[in-house]
């Protein structure tokens, strides 16, 4: 190992190698990219290489992400990284430069996660919490911050949830949202209460720069929002709405949505009877909405 002691780049993503033992990174002080792809590393001690500018590999549990962001406490976490937690499975490719992806995981306690966070993935997990409690309640950022870096979020497959989001934990710049195979789903964003009352002032959730939203395979799922709230989407591009068969209103408010606008927008949809009864909060958004929509068979 002495030998190794001015490595800076190390690359196992091609290799076979399992795991990399205890010990053996905290002697390679001058990594500067790490790229161990599935191998198994220890989170503590990649938190100690203070000069590294990439990582990408899979840590043992929740508590060795934490151990590897304590790590970086006063110091910049790595610009570049891409963690795996749990086991994989089925591929998934992280699309940006700082992304963490949950896999067949249990997640019950609070999960540490990096301020900058821009791509989160979590699939085949297993939501060990109180059924009316919120998922993402569940990730918090190292510093005191709204997920404001989020771009990319999507889960699949979560068990024993019924809620993702609460009023103030939504991540305000989202691009895409993407939901699916989660059975017990019941509610998108959910408001601890609801109102009797009519004529209430109706409650907007901006999500200016969502582009792409996507519900697939969600038998339970009953609303996005509450029923007194919409979902302000300025930059929306595409919609795919598939097997949600208890979904019957669409709280999207899109203000560029005009006659004859040159709004590009691709809209898929599965069965062609749910678009039919399906509701818009806008009376004409249905008819201006006609000549974007794709009726799939798969």
């Amino acid at each position: 190992m002495q030998n190794l002691s001015s490595l800076k780049y190390l690359d196992l993503k091609h290799s076979i190698v399992l795991e990399i033992p205890n010990g053996i990174l905290s002697k390679l002080s001058c990594l500067q990219n790490l790229n161990v792809s599935e191998t198994l590393v220890s989170g503590k001690e990649v938190g100690k290489l203070k000069k590294l500018e990439m990582v990408e590999g899979r840590f043992y549990d929740f508590q060795d992400l934490s151990m590897y962001l304590q790590g970086f406490h006063g110091r910049e976490e790595p610009p570049k990284y891409i963690i795996h937690m749990g086991k994989r499975p089925f591929p998934v490719v992280i699309l940006t430069t700082k992304g963490i992806e949950l896999g067949d995981c249990n997640i019950s306690n609070q999960i540490m996660l990096p301020r900058d966070i821009e791509e989160l993935y979590a699939g085949n997990c297993t939501f060990c919490c109180h059924v009316n409690y919120p998922l993402f309640s569940r990730f918090v950022l190292t510093s005191l911050g709204t997920f404001s870096s989020l771009t990319y979020f999507e889960i699949r497959d979560v068990k024993n949830m019924k809620k993702l989001f609460s009023p103030n934990c939504v991540p305000l710049n989202l691009q895409v949202l993407k939901i699916s195979l989660c059975v017990q789903l019941e509610e998108i964003i959910a408001l601890d209460f609801e109102s009797d009352e009519r004529g209430m002032p109706t409650m907007e959730f901006s999500l200016l720069k969502l582009k792409k939203l996507v519900l697939e395979w969600l038998p339970e799922l009953k609303s996005i929002c509450n029923v007194d709230a919409v979902v302000v989407c300025e930059s929306l591009k595409w919609i795919g709405v598939r097997d949600c068969p208890k979904l019957k209103r669409m709280p999207l408010k899109l203000p560029q949505l005009r006659p004859f606008s040159p709004l590009k927008l691709r809209i898929y949809v599965k069965p062609k009877e749910w678009w039919e009864s399906a509701e818009w909060d806008d009376p004409d958004a249905k008819s201006l909405l006609k000549r974007f929509v794709n009726f799939v068979i798969w």
